[in-house]
C-alpha cells in the first residue's frame, strides 16, 4: 500500500493531491518541470516548477517537506490557471478579443456609451461607493488590458455575495488593477481552498496594519515553540547560522489567525518580517517559516532594508506595495519595541475545512466586511477567488484613476505597427504618450501586454527610448536631444545603442560633419557612426524592426501564452 501523508488544514494526502493535479495537468496539455530546489534548513522546502512549452507559465511551493512544497506549486498552478492569472499582464491578441468569450464563458459585457459613466449592472451600491465614491471614473479606464476592445465595452465576471447570495458584477480591469494574486486559492475540495484564499486575505491585511502602525508584537514563549519540534528545529539552525530570529504572535491579542516570524541580520542590519495566516495556530507559524525562506538560500537573506524611525514612510502605499511584492521595505522601530502592544495568546481555532471557512467568514461580517467570492472548476480542480473590499487589496483604489495597467491601450496598435506608421502617425504617437504622461522609465513591452523574446529590441525598450525614436522620425531635434541626454544617464541599454545615441548627440553639434571625419568614426566605431547617420535622415527608422501588428508576428514567447491560453479554454483554440 502506497504511503499517505496527511498534513493539518489538508482534506486529502499529499501524495493523492500531488498525483491528481499532475495527472490533470498532463491532461490539459501542460509538462511541468521542476526546476529547483532549496532545502536550506531542517524542515523548511520551496520548489520552482514551470511549464516546459512556456517556462513564464510558473508558480513556487512551500512546505515543511519535499511533497507539502510540491503540493504547494502545484496549487498554486492550478489556481493560477483556473483565474488566468497567469495572463494577467498580457494582451491576448485580436483574434481572442473578437472571440465568444475572452476570460471566461459565463464573463458579461457592458457597452460603453458617450457620457463616460459607468454603464449599469456593474458592481453594487456598497463597492460603487467604495471604488468611484465621487462618480468621476471614466468608464472606459475599465476596459481590460487583455483584451483592449473599448467598442465591445468592460468585461466582467460574476462574482457571488456570500452574505445574500447576490451576483455582482466585477470589472476584469478593477481586479488585476486592485487586487493582482491576492484571495486566490486552489485546493481538494471548496472549503480548504476557501479557507486558504481567505488565510492569505487576513494575512496581508493584518501584516500591512502592523506594519503601517509600528505594532509591536508579543513574542511567543519558547515552551509553545517546543511544542512543534519540526519548527523549533528550523528556527534553531537559523540562529546557529548566525541570525536574529524573533517569533512573534500577530493575532493582535487573539481575534486574527496570523502569525509571524522576523529575521534580522547582523550583517547589513535588514530586517525581514514574514508572516503567515491560517485558523490552526502552527499551520499560520510554519507558513511565517517556510515563508521566509521561500526560494532563498541561507546566503540569500541579505538586501533587506534597515528599520526606520520615519512612520509616514513606512505607513506609505508605496512601501506596503513593496512588502507584498518582496518584503524588502523597511519596518518601524516601534516593531522592534521590547513591550509588547499585546499579550500573547496562543489562540486556535482548528476543526474541519468546512468550519474553518465558516470561522473565517465569520469574522470578516462580524467586522462589517462583504465578502465576493467566483469558483472557477472547469479544469477539475476546485480554484476560487475572493474580493473583500476596503480589505484585500494590494494597491490603492485611486491607481484605478491614475496608475491603470490599461493605459497602454491607446497605444497599442500603433506600438505594435511602429514601423509601418506614417510620419504623421509617429506624430500623433508622440503626442498622445505626451498626454499620457508616461514615465520615460516604463518598458513598452509591459504598457503593451507584451511578452518579448529575450535579446530582441521591445525586451529592453523603454518609453523614453521610443519617444526618441518618434522624435527622430519627427526629425524634432529638441525632442532627440532630450531624448539622447535622458537615455545618456539610462543605465538599463545595451552598449551598442547607448553608443549610437551619443553619436546622433555629437553629430547634431556639428556645424560641419565632413570636416570631423574619418575620426568620428574612429571615436564611435564606423557602424555606429552609419546607424546614427541613417537614424538622422531617416533610412533607418526603429532600428530596423519588423512590425508584429495586432497578430504579434515574430513574437515567439507572446505566442507560447497564447498557445496555453488555448489550452485552458479549448473553445478558443479556433479563435
Amino acid at each position: 500500500m502506497s504511503a499517505q501523508t496527511f498534513i493539518p488544514g489538508k482534506d486529502a494526502a499529499l501524495e493523492a493531491s500531488i498525483a491528481a493535479m499532475q495527472e490533470k495537468l498532463q491532461r490539459i496539455g501542460f509538462h511541468i518541470e521542476e526546476a529547483s530546489w532549496l532545502n536550506p534548513i531542517a524542515n523548511v522546502w520551496s520548489v520552482h516548477i514551470r511549464d516546459r512549452d512556456c517556462p513564464l507559465l510558473f508558480t513556487n511551493g512551500k512546505g515543511a517537506s519535499q511533497k507539502a512544497a510540491l503540493a504547494s506549486a502545484l496549487g498554486e498552478y492550478f489556481e493560477r490557471l483556473s483565474t488566468n492569472y497567469f495572463w494577467a499582464d498580457f494582451y491576448l491578441g485580436d483574434a481572442i478579443a473578437n472571440s465568444h468569450f475572452v476570460h471566461h464563458p459565463e464573463e458579461k459585457w457592458f457597452a460603453l456609451d458617450d457620457t463616460g459613466q459607468l454603464p449599469a449592472g456593474l458592481l453594487d451600491e456598497a463597492t460603487l461607493g467604495f471604488y468611484d465614491p465621487e462618480s468621476t471614473l471614466d468608464a472606459t479606464k475599465l476596459v481590460d488590458l487583455n483584451s483592449g476592445h473599448e467598442e465591445r465595452g468592460i468585461c466582467a465576471l460574476p462574482y457571488v455575495r456570500q452574505q445574500d447570495g447576490e451576483t455582482v458584477w466585477f470589472p476584469v480591469n478593477l481586479i488585476g488593477n486592485l487586487y493582482v494574486s491576492n484571495g486566490m486559492s486552489a485546493g481538494n475540495t471548496k472549503t480548504e481552498a476557501r479557507t486558504q484564499a481567505l488565510s492569505e486575505i487576513f494575512e496581508r491585511h493584518i501584516k500591512f496594519r502592523i506594519i503601517a502602525e509600528g505594532i509591536c508584537l508579543p513574542d511567543v514563549p519558547d515552551e509553545v515553540i517546543a511544542r512543534y519540534p519540526h519548527i523549533q528545529a528550523g528556527i534553531a539552525e537559523l540562529r546557529e547560522a548566525g541570525f536574529g530570529i524573533l517569533v512573534k504572535d500577530a493575532s493582535l491579542g487573539g481575534q486574527y489567525p496570523v502569525m509571524c516570524v522576523t529575521l534580522l541580520n547582523p550583517e547589513d542590519q535588514g530586517v525581514y518580517a514574514s508572516f503567515g495566516a491560517h485558523p490552526r495556530f502552527e499551520v499560520a507559524l510554519e507558513r511565517a517559516l517556510t515563508e521566509l525562506l521561500q526560494g532563498r538560500a541561507l546566503d540569500r537573506l541579505a538586501g533587506f532594508s534597515e528599520p526606520s524611525f520615519e512612520l509616514d514612510d513606512v505607513a506609505s502605499p508605496q512601501n506596503l506595495e513593496t512588502h507584498f511584492i518582496d518584503s524588502s521595505g523597511p519596518v518601524h522601530w516601534d516593531f522592534l519595541w521590547n513591550e509588547p502592544d499585546y499579550e500573547f495568546t496562543e489562540w486556535n481555532f482548528s476543526g474541519t475545512t468546512e468550519a474553518e471557512y465558516q470561522f473565517l467568514l465569520e469574522q470578516l461580517h462580524a467586522e462589517d466586511f462583504d465578502v465576493y467570492i467566483m469558483d472557477f472548476e472547469h479544469l477539475g480542480v476546485y480554484a476560487c477567488r475572493i474580493i473583500v473590499p476596503e480589505m484585500s487589496e494590494i494597491y490603492q483604489v485611486e491607481d484605478l484613476e491614475w496608475d491603470n495597467n490599461s493605459t497602454g491601450n491607446a497605444v497599442r496598435e500603433a506600438v505594435l505597427h511602429l514601423p509601418d506608421l506614417e510620419d504623421e502617425e509617429c506624430t500623433e504617437l508622440f503626442d498622445t504618450i505626451e498626454e499620457l504622461g508616461l514615465d520615460d522609465h516604463q518598458p513598452v513591452a509591459a504598457l503593451i501586454g507584451l511578452a518579448p523574446d529575450a535579446g530582441s529590441l521591445w525586451a529592453d525598450l523603454r518609453v523614453g527610448e521610443l519617444k526618441t525614436l518618434l522624435a527622430l522620425v519627427m526629425d524634432d531635434e529638441d525632442a532627440i536631444r532630450e531624448g539622447c541626454q535622458w537615455i545618456r544617464h539610462f543605465e538599463q541599454i545595451s552598449d551598442e545603442r547607448r553608443r549610437v545615441y551619443r553619436c546622433i548627440e555629437a553629430l547634431l553639434d556639428m556645424d560641419d560633419v565632413a570636416g570631423y571625419a574619418p575620426n568620428i568614426g574612429l571615436l564611435y566605431g564606423e557602424k555606429a557612426l552609419q546607424q546614427a547617420q541613417a537614424l538622422l535622415d531617416g533610412s533607418l527608422r526603429f532600428w530596423g524592426i519588423e512590425a508584429p501588428t495586432l497578430e504579434l508576428k515574430g513574437c515567439d514567447t507572446h505566442q507560447r501564452l497564447l498557445a496555453a491560453y488555448r489550452k485552458v479554454f479549448p473553445a478558443l483554440a479556433t479563435a
